[in-house]
């Protein structure tokens, strides 16, 4: 693919993915990080999709914030942050193959482990969300994708579903930013592939694409339901699940 084709595809998907998460609450990491996955490498791939979390999250934070239970944040982050550092040391030992054969599973078993599990035990308390930060970190700097581990811990906690929305953007920031910082401290990611796309315009990139897709998600709220944006968010994620097990697979028997 041409790197015009290469940069048209990366702004498709942080538009659809950032319109999905102002709409529903999540989007960015399931949308981007398989499809960034399969045009960039895994290691690459999450790490912009990491990007664009922090800059999503923040800037839906902004049009949510008093909803958000920061209680809550509070309670999840430590966790998610330390989850981040063996996430990172994982990414730096597997080959792109595997790696991407791991993002794609991680993927797909979470969309089903989230859709078939509609009803869930109540289990009150501080741990189930410490122990989701702590998943939901580890999941985020291998995968990119942290929104169903957050999804179950809402269902067993019994969270609130504005409030629920609201919390993970800057749940998503700051896992997004521990991701990012972990990986670049540890050497696990080669900042220098990417077939020519310049790095250092990717940044400024997103903010923009994310800004102009939370512009046009305002206008479609009032027409696209949270739940069918919900709906199509985890449908586009289980394609981009299985193109990166597919493509990983070829690249490890290859």
């Amino acid at each position: 693919m041409t790197l015009a084709g290469t940069v048209a595809v990366i702004v498709v998907a942080v538009l659809i993915g950032t319109i999905l998460q102002r709409l529903s609450g999540t989007g960015v990491g399931l949308v981007v990080a398989p499809v960034l996955s399969i045009l960039l490498g895994p290691a690459l791939g999450v790490l912009v999709t990491n990007m664009t979390t922090v800059v999503s999250g923040f800037l839906i934070m902004l049009s949510v914030w008093g909803s958000i239970s920061w209680r809550r944040f509070w309670l999840i982050i430590p966790a998610a942050v330390l989850g981040a550092v063996p996430g990172a040391w994982l990414v730096a030992q597997l080959s792109a193959g595997w790696l991407s054969i791991i993002l794609g599973s991680i993927v797909v078993l979470a969309l089903v482990v989230t859709v078939s599990l509609r009803r869930l035990p109540e289990w009150p308390g501080r741990v189930p969300g410490v122990i989701a930060g702590f998943l939901g970190g580890f999941f985020n700097t291998t995968s990119g994708v942290a929104a169903p581990v957050m999804v179950i811990y809402s269902r067993l906690s019994r969270w609130e579903q504005i409030s629920f929305a609201a919390t993970l953007q800057p749940i998503f920031m700051t896992m997004g930013a521990a991701s990012v910082i972990s990986k670049l401290a540890m050497g696990s990611v080669d900042t220098r592939a990417g077939d020519g796309l310049p790095l250092v315009w990717v940044f400024p990139g997103i903010v923009a694409t994310v800004i102009v897709g939370i512009a046009v998600a305002t206008l479609l709220s009032r027409r696209v339901s949270a739940s069918a944006a919900r709906r199509l968010a985890l449908v586009l994620a289980g394609l981009g699940g299985a193109g990166a097990i597919i493509r990983g697979t070829i690249e490890v028997l290859a």
